[in-house]
C-alpha cells in the first residue's frame, strides 16, 4: 500500500506549520522591541501622572507612600519624589530608545519593588512588564531607536 495516496495532494500538516512559523520568524525584532518598550512606558507614565500636580509631586502620592506603600529604607516624601521623577524621565527616554537598557532596568527595578513591597498580589501584571523590560535590556531596542541612529552618527563624524 501507497500510504501518500491516502494523504491529500499538496497538504502536510508539517509543512503548513513550517509555513506558518517562517512567516512568523519574518516579523522584525525592532517592531517587537518597540511594543516592548511603548507599552510598559505608557503604564509608569500615568502611574507617575497620578503623583503630580503641575510641577509639584502631590500631597496625596506622599501620603500613600506614608500610609498605604511603606517602602522600607527610604523616607515617603523622598521616595514619592524619586517615584514621580522616574516615572516619567526612564519612559520617555525608553519610547525614544534613548539609553534603552539602562532606562529598562531601571523600570525593572521598580517593578520589583512594587511587587514585592507593595502589591504582591499583582504577579501576573508585574511579569508582563518585567518580561517586556528585560527584553530590551536583554536584547535592545531594535532599530527603530535612538541608541541605534547615535552610534552610526558619531561613528561617520
Amino acid at each position: 500500500m501507497n500510504d501518500s495516496a491516502n494523504a491529500p495532494t499538496g497538504f502536510s500538516l508539517c509543512v503548513l506549520t513550517q509555513r506558518v512559523i517562517g512567516r512568523l520568524e519574518r516579523i522584525p525584532y525592532s517592531v517587537i522591541a518597540l511594543g516592548a518598550r511603548i507599552f510598559p512606558a505608557a503604564v509608569f507614565w500615568q502611574s507617575g501622572q497620578t503623583k503630580v500636580e503641575g510641577w509639584r509631586v502631590s500631597e496625596n502620592a506622599i501620603y500613600l507612600f506614608k500610609e498605604d506603600y511603606k517602602l522600607p529604607l527610604l523616607d515617603p516624601t523622598v521616595a514619592a519624589h524619586f517615584a514621580a521623577v522616574a516615572e516619567h524621565v526612564f519612559p520617555a527616554l525608553l519610547i525614544l530608545g534613548l539609553a534603552s537598557r539602562l532606562s529598562a532596568a531601571a523600570l525593572l527595578a521598580m517593578t520589583l519593588v512594587i511587587e514585592i513591597f507593595v502589591y504582591p498580589d499583582a504577579w501576573p501584571t508585574h511579569g508582563v512588564w518585567a518580561t517586556c523590560l528585560l527584553l530590551i535590556v536583554a536584547r535592545g531596542p531594535g532599530v527603530l531607536s535612538l541608541d541605534h541612529l547615535l552610534p552610526r552618527r558619531c561613528a561617520r563624524a
